[in-house]
């Protein structure tokens, strides 16, 4: 990577004692106080350090320390680097922050040494379809007459964590064409992306793609031959397809810091129409994985002395875990002579395994996507540290989709990103470590997790809390009360973004929710928790509906669910609550439009309450549906003008079924990704969370 460009990124980048804590953290000059520590991988304290956050330069004490006052915002961008370590950076929002006396945990550096190297692995990236024509009347992105520029406000956000590395690799999932090309493979879903992509991955940091996938020969010969044209005129070296078989299994070999490296892409499986896409001898396409493919060819480059790494497309869309050929062929790639397998297509991260002393990445989830699946837009940009073919560490940079665009990932969504790939690595034997707001994997050694706790301030009528405030990395090893008839289970939340703090942070509006199709506007003017809520003016009679803008497509058929929310009116005002599902054979545009609304519950409000919380329960369908989301339809009552806010809302899978105080409930699926925590009844008194 240019040093120059480095540091200018460098210079660009820029609680809990009960559930509900919102003490300001804001002094009366506007200006907050953060505290924390640097540090190197052995805990040493790295003194007289540089950290930049948000422009302002500062050092760390003698001790490693910093304590340093700097403007309030939403979000807060950390830089931390000193001589002869890989500088490190870290986002955080205000609220998370707040929850937890504005101190960051302990940041580790990596020192360099000679012939350690530095990579940075995305997921799935395209930049067509609904970029340029979103669905729900949301904003284009992606413009005719401004490519160049939209394509790289796409990435602005991750320039800075990609253009760390000595190499940063993505899977390319699309296509690259000026005009759709004019053949069309006989599928469903296909892709192509303008050409201003390829520049956008430039200039965010982007070296090397992988073009081994499932969307790599959408329009055949025509678009496959436009994208290697246009990789061709770009910087961005690629494997994994080609015009025949024989390069499209060829390796893209690169000496990094004093090591051979040779790069290998695969997509698992020919596909079912013909032509299919994967090359062979007098066809291109996509490096079809075939168990013999990938031996042959990570042989070859191991017997050549490359240090190889491995990037696979295959397992199932939306899973938890790999398919066991996919897993089997990771592991069969190493057992060859691979030192890394990174794997993708399932558009949802999985767990990371240490197999024979070398990483498997079992899904990055999506990078730069379009997808408005509530489960999708949580991710990570995943560093690994090699020395010579030999890991030396890796580090998950959690990071969440916001209307498509990757952004680091603050306050709920790290925590979503990060308890999912804690919960999932430790069942393949991982546990992950943290620094400061990211998750480590160190070979060979067990992280140490403080044990704490935690107390839930019992409140009128309110069953339901969050566990956002906790960390992640804790797992709930017992709940107790002198309330002796109370039970509780745990689960986990649907929807995104349900607390409206990181709703408008970098320049890109969260799409979940249907506030670009009503009434609602984020305010500033009131709010249960934090210090955002969203608020409407309702006319006399006016009925307004708030919700998902789109149906959850991954969720538990026959799952006990509850619509959580906090609502304050000024006058008589209903709320019903609806569930709408999208029926196995229902067209999505359809189902949106015209499918039932099945009313769950009704409730009165009269303007007294100030902030209410509101729980309706509802169970989701057994058979029948793809995909369901909740909507609540908000009529004045009072004749008169009558303001409304909501803020928390949320929607809970429950994951368990009631459990007695000390003991711990049997999870349904074996993960443990608890978000929330619910009690049989309103408890009596303050119920204590011991974390481990």
């Amino acid at each position: 990577m240019n040093k120059n460009l480095l540091l200018t990124l460098i210079g660009l980048s820029l609680g809990v004692v009960s559930a509900c804590k919102t003490v300001s953290a804001i002094d009366e000059t506007g200006k907050v106080n953060i505290t924390g520590s640097l540090v190197d991988e052995q805990q040493r304290s790295l003194k007289n350090a540089n950290l930049v956050i948000n422009g302002q330069s500062f050092k760390t004490d003698t001790n490693g320390d910093y304590s340093v006052w700097v403007s309030a915002d939403d979000i807060y961008a950390l830089t931390f680097s000193t001589e002869d370590y890989y500088t490190g950076i870290q986002t955080f929002s205000h609220y998370e922050l707040e929850q937890q006396d504005m101190n960051i945990q302990p940041v580790e550096l990596v020192k360099k040494v000679n012939g350690r190297t530095l990579f940075a692995f995305g997921g799935d990236v395209m930049m067509g379809r609904r970029f340029a024509k979103p669905k729900f009347d949301n904003a284009v992105i992606i413009e005719a007459d401004s490519k160049q520029q939209d394509t790289k406000s796409i990435v602005e956000h991750m320039r800075p964590y990609m253009s760390l590395a000595d190499m940063a690799a993505v899977n390319l999932e699309t296509q690259i064409a000026h005009t759709k090309p004019n053949e069309r493979a006989p599928k469903s879903v296909t892709f192509y992306s303008p050409p201003e992509t390829l520049t956008a991955l430039e200039w965010a940091g982007i070296d090397f793609v992988t073009l081994g996938n499932n969307h790599t020969y959408d329009y055949m010969d025509s678009g496959l031959k436009s994208t290697l044209k246009y990789l061709e005129k770009s910087t961005l070296n690629y494997a994994g397809a080609g015009i025949n078989k024989e390069q499209a299994l060829k390796a893209h070999r690169q000496n990094i810091n004093g090591t051979d490296f040779a790069f290998l892409g695969y997509v698992g499986w020919e596909g079912g129409f013909t032509p299919n896409q994967t090359a062979s001898d007098d066809k291109g396409g996509a490096a079809f994985g075939s168990m013999q493919n990938i031996v042959d060819s990570v042989s070859r480059e191991s017997a050549d002395n490359h240090a190889t790494i491995v990037q696979y497309h295959g397992s199932l869309e939306y899973k938890t875990e790999p398919t066991l050929v996919t897993e089997q062929r990771l592991k069969t790639s190493i057992d060859s002579g691979a030192d890394m397998a990174i794997a993708h297509h399932p558009h949802v991260t999985q767990g990371f395994e240490i197999y024979n002393d070398k990483l498997i990445a079992y899904s990055m989830g999506n990078f730069i996507f379009d997808q408005y699946f509530y489960s999708t837009p949580h991710s990570f940009v995943l560093y690994v540290w090699m020395d010579g073919e030999k890991l030396h560490r890796a580090e998950i940079v959690p990071v969440y989709l916001k209307g498509y665009k990757p952004t680091p990932a603050t306050g709920m969504h790290r925590y979503t990103v990060l308890k999912r790939l804690d919960q999932l690595s430790q069942k393949r034997g991982i546990k992950l470590g943290i620094s400061g707001g990211h998750a480590v994997i160190t070979p060979n050694k067990l992280p140490v997790t403080a044990n704490s706790d935690i107390t839930i301030k019992a409140k009128d009528d309110q069953t339901v809390y969050p566990l956002y405030h906790t960390q992640w990395q804790q797992s709930i090893a017992h709940v107790s009360s002198t309330d002796k008839k109370l039970t509780y289970r745990l689960g986990v939340n649907l929807v995104n973004g349900s607390d409206f703090e990181s709703f408008d942070t970098f320049d890109s509006n969260e799409r979940g929710w249907n506030i670009d199709q009503n009434a609602f506007d984020i305010t500033l003017d009131s709010a249960s928790s934090g210090k955002k809520s969203v608020k409407a003016e309702l006319k006399s009679r006016q009925i307004e509906t708030f919700g998902m803008t789109n149906f959850r497509r991954v969720y538990n058929p026959s799952s006990p669910m509850t619509i959580s929310t906090n609502i304050k009116v000024d006058s008589d005002t209903k709320v019903n609550f609806y569930w709408q599902g999208r029926k196995s054979r229902d067209k999505f545009s359809y189902a949106i439009k015209s499918a039932k609304k099945h009313l769950i519950e009704t409730v009165t409000l009269d303007g007294t309450e100030g902030w209410t919380n509101l729980e309706v329960a509802f169970n989701t369908q057994r058979v029948g549906y793809r995909s369901f989301r909740i909507l609540l339809d908000i009529e004045d009552l009072s004749g008169n003008k009558n303001t409304v806010y909501l803020d928390d809302v949320n929607l809970v899978e429950w994951q368990s079924a009631y459990s007695k105080l000390n003991s711990l409930p049997v999870v349904n699926d074996g993960n443990k990704q608890a978000s929330f925590i619910g009690f049989n009844t309103t408890p009596k008194s303050d119920v204590k969370i011991d974390l481990k």
